[in-house]
């Protein structure tokens, strides 16, 4: 990448880090308080708000319409959106955008159609290829697990033996089962009894790995976010006369949490560079599942710690850090555990060295 190459890609990555500057106020924090439990458990006037910042044609190529932009700036964005635990599924959506044509892809793109991808079959699976859900005489059979908030939703790109479908939340034969999770938001269970279906092009092979990133990118918000507001608490508080944050063992854990933190950022940050440069999609594979790992696991001590931190009111829901707790737990596990991305680094890493 030439100087000037460079030069450009660091001012696009502050534009979109100052468009999304209003993501840091407290209002947000509020914001996502208030939809915890609720169906479908977004803002539809934030969503609304997403698509007229352009960030839902992020992916999208200037030929379709959108502003084509990388891997790297889908992970800026995710990571401001961890930092207010924004509930909407904007990585997802952003990155199933490039999927679809003609007016769905412009319904997507002005923010009145939000389409999630459906591609996980059973707990652990890592893989986009769809072993059982298939067509029959032109309609969709089978059921997909763990979509992230479905009830958000107006269709799916749903994998299949027979290539990506579009399915409609409204189309016939597909029934939705909702589950609660930790966060307040949810996850579904797809089900198709001969549902109608459309057709559409592309492997989402890829799209899977940048999802991934996203969700790291954005687990890294949250815990970048929840560190910030334990620094400033142990800064203030008290005892003996001191702030607590002046006692060397409470500096030394949040040092060595900054220094979790800044690993899982230079882990996300070079899997990005290499899933937009690198022709392997293995090696594309091994990193992304190397910073989903890290930010699963450095997101949940963070926040563990943070709440601890704070003491006796960490543990009240009245006190905003344990949001970020709960989000932590709910997000840890979404488009793969840091248990399932470990075992998929090693079979990667031993297949490329031919010992398996």
């Amino acid at each position: 990448m030439t100087d000037k190459e460079t030069g450009d890609r660091a001012e696009t990555l502050a534009l979109i880090v100052g468009s999304a500057a209003f993501l840091e106020s407290l209002e947000q924090l509020r914001r996502a308080r208030a939809l915890r439990g609720h169906r479908p458990g977004i803002s539809r006037d934030f969503w609304e708000q997403v698509s007229k910042l352009g960030w839902l044609s992020l992916r999208v190529p200037n030929e379709q319409g959108g502003i084509g932009l990388g891997i790297q700036e889908l992970c800026v964005l995710s990571e401001r959106l961890g930092a207010c635990m924004a509930p909407e599924p904007v990585p997802e959506a952003i990155c199933t955008a490039p999927f679809l044509s003609g007016t769905l892809l412009e319904d997507v793109m002005s923010g009145s159609l939000i389409v999630l991808p459906a591609w996980q079959e059973r707990a652990g699976d890592l893989e986009s290829k769809a072993p059982t859900v298939r067509l029959a005489q032109g309609k969709l059979i089978g059921s997909k697990k763990y979509v992230h908030m479905a009830e958000a939703a107006g269709g799916f790109v749903v994998t299949t033996s027979n290539g990506l479908q579009f399915v409609r939340k409204d189309a016939p034969g597909l029934s939705v089962l909702t589950t609660p999770l930790q966060d307040g938001g949810h996850f579904s269970e797809l089900t198709f009894d001969n549902t109608p279906t459309e057709p559409i092009k592309g492997s989402f092979e890829t799209v899977q790995e940048e999802i991934t990133l996203g969700i790291a990118a954005y687990l890294l918000g949250v815990m970048r976010r929840a560190f910030a507001i334990t620094k400033d608490y142990v800064t203030t508080r008290t005892q003996f006369d001191r702030s607590i944050g002046s006692f060397q063992v409470i500096q030394h854990r949040m040092v060595d949490l900054y220094i979790q933190i800044q690993l899982v950022s230079a882990s996300i940050q070079q899997a990005a560079a290499i899933l937009e440069s690198s022709p392997s999609l293995a090696a594309a594979k091994q990193a992304v599942s190397r910073a989903k790992a890290r930010a699963s696991d450095v997101a949940l001590l963070v926040t563990r710690q943070a709440v601890q931190l704070h003491g006796g009111i960490g543990y009240t829901d009245e006190a905003d850090i344990g949001l970020f707790l709960r989000k932590a737990m709910a997000l840890m596990n979404c488009y793969g555990s840091a248990t399932a991305h470990r075992a998929r680094y090693l079979t990667l890493v031993c297949a490329a060295r031919g010992k398996l």
